[in-house]
């Protein structure tokens, strides 16, 4: 609801903004309508323009928007000793390591299509190994591909994000760490590819890129010995798939050199992002 202020802040507000005065006009019109759909959405610090159901001029005064609080969830160290913090804001949560944002369930498409580049196109029963818990947006796209009789290692080294994904995220996947198909560990998922098991598919989501943030061990995922042992990890046929905030080029040049197939795929954040921000590495055994 925007509400006209006189210039100071209003009681229940965080603060007073510029909102082109149609917008209070345009409120008082669809007082009796039933359509509530016009509203003033705020993403990343912007103000969208709203959709109009006819052309105006604008007029700029001042008025009051509510903004929803943000709440501090949990909190907790990482091995490196950085800040996690878990937020909540407006039924959407969001992962920060040492204040720098990781994750959050607004934009979680790259990770589901990290499972279908991984797991799609296979009917038969697979074995699946996803190093890296997160919210639990891979796994849940991993769940639909596979069969039922199909197997899913999750190993996420750190223990508190699987505590969060029970406690705070289970209404999001968390409830997914019951399915009967899957087995979480609390295992480093470098040791776990070196224990001799055999996989259709390996998912890596374990750090930010071949760059690490939220923890410095996992940059040996990255190197040669790192890809050696993943790639004997595979079944004949099997697919690794990393994911990278970015692009690396360096990256894929020494995947090249290990795996007989390699892919850059690009990947959006969201499904209406207008830039692949994200790059999705596909390599098969």
């Amino acid at each position: 609801m925007v509400e006209k202020s006189d210039g100071h802040e209003a009681e229940d507000e965080v603060g007073v903004v510029p909102v082109p005065a149609v917008l209070m006009k345009q409120e008082q019109e669809n007082e009796n309508d039933e359509d509530d759909s016009f509203f003033i959405h705020w993403a990343s610090g912007d103000c969208l323009p709203p959709v109009s159901r006819k052309p105006f001029n604008v007029s700029m005064e001042y008025y009051a928007v509510s903004v929803k609080p943000t709440t501090n969830l949990a909190t907790s160290t990482s091995p490196d000793g950085e800040t996690l913090l878990l937020q909540e804001h407006d039924g959407e949560y969001f992962l920060k390591v040492g204040g720098v944002p990781l994750m959050s369930t607004t934009m979680c498409s790259s990770e589901q299509t990290m499972a279908e580049l991984a797991c799609g196109g296979r009917t038969r029963k697979q074995r699946v190994l996803i190093g890296g818990l997160g919210f639990g947006f891979t796994l849940r796209k991993v769940l639909k591909l596979i069969s039922d009789d199909s197997e899913v290692e999750v190993a996420e080294l750190l223990q508190v994000i699987i505590d969060w994904n029970r406690k705070h995220l289970r209404e999001v996947n968390g409830a997914l760490l019951d399915d009967a198909r899957v087995e979480v560990l609390k295992k480093d998922v470098f040791k776990i590819m070196q224990s001799g098991g055999y996989y259709d598919a390996i998912l890596l989501d374990v750090d930010n890129s071949p760059d690490p943030l939220v923890q410095k061990g996992n940059g040996r995922l990255y190197k040669r010995r790192g890809l050696e042992i993943a790639k004997a990890a595979l079944k004949s046929k099997g697919r690794v798939v990393y994911w990278s905030a970015h692009e690396d080029p360096g990256f894929l040049r020494l995947l090249r050199k290990v795996f007989s197939r390699v892919e850059a795929v690009p990947a959006k954040a969201y499904p209406k992002a207008k830039k692949f921000t994200h790059t999705l590495f596909v390599a098969e055994k």
